[in-house]
């Protein structure tokens, strides 16, 4: 997967809701507030700024994905993408594909909840692509036990998506990780829960995300 183009000035996408109704509370003021962070890093100059842009617009996208917003979500993913191909290295990178691929799971859900079978078929496709790239990615992390972390969350993404044999894959390489290579992959999430690091978290979305 190729990453987006070059960043450019930051566009905020109107935040209407793809599930229930946006209205006011607390997950309300969330999206305000990462809002408002997302307008004082675009004051940053120099590469300050590419670091700043990229933590406020996966805010932003955060805080969408919690208003069930999960388009517009995607949109501020993908620019925040953008920018992180600027600082270099691929740890962030592949948390982001992660994050999009949880976010794109969601967006599945609610389309195949409400009997949208070519909307969940494209967002379950924009997840799959995503989830593989993060996967592939994850080999060039530079600390074994967040291969680990973006393995097991890739994994959760392709048995949500129903790529079951995908998953399975993820989850003996995870159990690889873990030194436990030659464990029975139907008893993986017993293994994973008992030999995972101390700290490592096994998250699935929208956790990974929020």
């Amino acid at each position: 997967m190729s990453l987006p183009d070059s960043p450019t000035q930051p566009t905020a996408l109107a935040p209407l809701a793809d599930g229930a109704a946006l209205g006011d509370g607390p997950a309300r003021d969330a999206l305000h507030e990462a809002l408002r962070q997302l307008d004082v890093a675009d004051a940053y100059q120099g590469r300050a700024r590419a670091i700043v842009m990229c933590e406020a617009l996966t805010g932003v996208a955060q805080a969408l994905a919690g208003l069930h917003a999960y388009g517009p979500s995607e949109h501020h993913l993908a620019q925040a993408l953008r920018w992180a191909a600027q600082l270099g290295g691929c740890d962030l990178v592949a948390d982001l594909h992660c994050a999009w691929a949880e976010v794109a799971t969601n967006a599945g859900d609610l389309a195949d909840a409400r009997d949208d079978s070519a909307g969940c078929a494209a967002a379950r496709d924009r997840a799959r692509d995503h989830a593989f790239e993060a996967a592939r990615l994850a080999r060039r992390a530079t600390d074994p036990n967040w291969e680990l972390c973006l393995v097991l969350r890739a994994s959760d993404v392709l048995e949500r998506c129903g790529d079951h044999d995908d998953a399975m894959q993820l989850q003996q390489r995870a159990l690889q990780l873990m030194g436990m290579a030659g464990s029975d992959p139907a008893g993986a999430d017993e293994d994973f829960a008992a030999a995972l690091p101390a700290g490592t978290v096994a998250q699935s979305a929208p956790g990974a995300l929020m």
